[in-house]
C-alpha cells in the first residue's frame, strides 16, 4: 500500500473522530446548540424517532426568547438502560425575553444517547 495513502487515511480517521457529534457527548452538545438556535431540522436529525416529538416541544419552548449556552461541558457518565450511553452536562441555557433573564441549569438532567447506524442520537433524558 502506498505510504502517503496510508498517512492520509490515518489523518482522515483521526479528524473524523474529533468532529463534534461523532461521539455521544458531541451529539448532546450539538443537540443543545440546535435547541438554543431554534434549528428544528438539526434537532430532528440528532434525535431518535421516539424522542423527536419531545425534542421539538422543548425547542418550541424557546421560540419567544433569545437563548444561548453558557459553560457547556458534557461527559459520558455511564452505560444506562437498554445499553444507551448516559451523558451528563454542566453549564446552563440563558434565555432572555425582553429585559427578563432566566437561567436553566443543565446539571440536573442526564441524556440517553444511542449509536444508531454509526450516528449518535439523543433518545431521552433521565
Amino acid at each position: 500500500m502506498n505510504r502517503n495513502f496510508l498517512i492520509v487515511m490515518i489523518i482522515t480517521a483521526f479528524l473524523a473522530a474529533c468532529q463534534p457529534g461523532s461521539t455521544a457527548t458531541g451529539a448532546v452538545e450539538n443537540y443543545l446548540q440546535a435547541i438554543v438556535e431554534k434549528d428544528s431540522v438539526q434537532v430532528s436529525a440528532l434525535s431518535c424517532g421516539e424522542w423527536e416529538s419531545t425534542a421539538l416541544m422543548m425547542l418550541d419552548s424557546f421560540q419567544a426568547v433569545t437563548a444561548e449556552l453558557d459553560d457547556l461541558n458534557c461527559v459520558e457518565a455511564d452505560t444506562g438502560q437498554d445499553g444507551m450511553t448516559v451523558v451528563s452536562c454542566t453549564g446552563k441555557i440563558i434565555a432572555t425575553y425582553g429585559n427578563e433573564l432566566q437561567e436553566f441549569d443543565l446539571s440536573g438532567q442526564d441524556y440517553l444517547v444511542e449509536n444508531v447506524n454509526n450516528e449518535w442520537l439523543v433518545c431521552g433524558m433521565q
